[in-house]
């Protein structure tokens, strides 16, 4: 359209019309006179505007996903992060099972012997000390802990504890070579000292030279003055060797350890000792021995021949002759009937 006065003045009138329009509208309300035209305009132009819509939500979908990514990938990360979790959750149910039999274990040790104790965990072994067999436990003075007291666990006898800090402590163990403990057998009550030598078993001197010790007699804790650094009644270990006295004072046997010092996880310090000697009653039961089974003998009796004919002479043949007027005479003539008319 050109420039001209007309079309000016015709623009002039539209906009006037359009406000006119709109004065109408507003004022009219639901009654407005041109509600009709309104609704055939949607009618008209609706469809047109969905077309549009639909086009443009794409791009306008884009740019939202743009401006959330950030979100989203702080949630997958979350996410992640959970699954892991959970996997080590779900990876460690095995340790977490045998921790729990070993805090069940040392439990029942503990109130066998009437022992009060104060759980630890091993954080770490070897210590600075120069031992060679030592562990470090989470517990400390904080926690009660003192020098010389008794360490044990499920097993029996894990060590004494020789260093102290505020929260943790070192433990020697009991097969150390540094390391002694009083024992004494079960049942006969033979006195002897056992001390650590690494990774074999421990060696036990009983001061009765003539003691009757044999493979698999067990041995628990003497017991200590004011009981430190060691309380009664702790297993310690079961005889593996007897070596011959030979005539001495003492005689010298090998106890293999009830306690796998190279399985240490769950500690007890031992805390308030026995109010008296529990002696063998911490020592775990014996197991029955097996009862021999019988033994059942079965004899076979012959039976009868197929034909109920049984042959005197011990013939089992259904055809065997049984007659008694039967010719036995070898000499006789095997066509000679004894039986015809002479």
């Amino acid at each position: 359209m050109r420039d001209t006065r007309e079309s000016r003045l015709l623009l002039v009138l539209l906009i006037a019309i359009a406000f006119a329009l709109i004065t109408v509208d507003i004022r009219g309300g639901e009654a407005s006179p041109v509600d009709g035209a309104r609704h055939a305009a949607a009618t008209v132009f609706g469809p047109v505007e969905s077309g549009v819509a639909d086009a443009v939500n794409p791009v306008g979908n884009a740019i939202g996903a743009v401006r959330d990514s950030g979100d989203r990938h702080s949630r997958i990360s979350a996410l992640q992060r959970e699954n892991t979790a959970l996997k080590q959750q779900l990876g460690s149910s095995d340790r977490n099972r045998s921790r729990v039999r070993q805090l069940d274990s040392m439990l029942k040790t503990a109130g066998a012997g009437q022992y009060g104790i104060k759980g630890a965990q091993v954080i770490a072994i070897g210590a600075a000390q120069g031992f060679s067999w030592t562990i470090t436990i989470d517990t400390g003075t904080s926690d009660g802990i003192k020098r010389d007291m008794t360490v044990l666990n499920g097993d029996g006898l894990v060590g004494r504890v020789t260093t102290v800090g505020p929260h943790t402590a070192t433990v020697l163990l009991a097969n150390d070579p540094d390391f002694t403990v009083g024992t004494r057998m079960e049942k006969t009550d033979e006195v002897g000292f056992a001390t650590g030598r690494g990774d074999r078993p421990l060696a036990v001197q009983f001061l009765n030279g003539k003691a009757e010790v044999k493979k698999g007699d067990r041995l628990v804790t003497f017991g200590s003055s004011n009981d430190k650094p060691f309380v009664p009644g702790v297993p310690v270990g079961k005889v593996s060797r007897v070596d011959p006295s030979g005539g001495d004072l003492t005689r010298t046997v090998y106890v293999r350890p009830f306690v796998n010092f190279t399985k240490l996880d769950l500690v007890g310090v031992v805390v308030e000792p026995p109010r008296s000697n529990p002696r063998d009653t911490v020592l775990p039961a014996k197991p029955a021995k097996a009862k021999p089974a019988p033994t059942v003998t079965v004899t076979v009796t012959p039976s009868p021949g197929a034909n109920g004919n049984t042959d005197p002479n011990g013939s089992t043949d259904p055809n065997a002759n049984t007659d008694p007027n039967a010719n036995t005479d070898p000499n006789a003539d095997p066509n000679t009937d004894p039986n015809a008319p002479q």
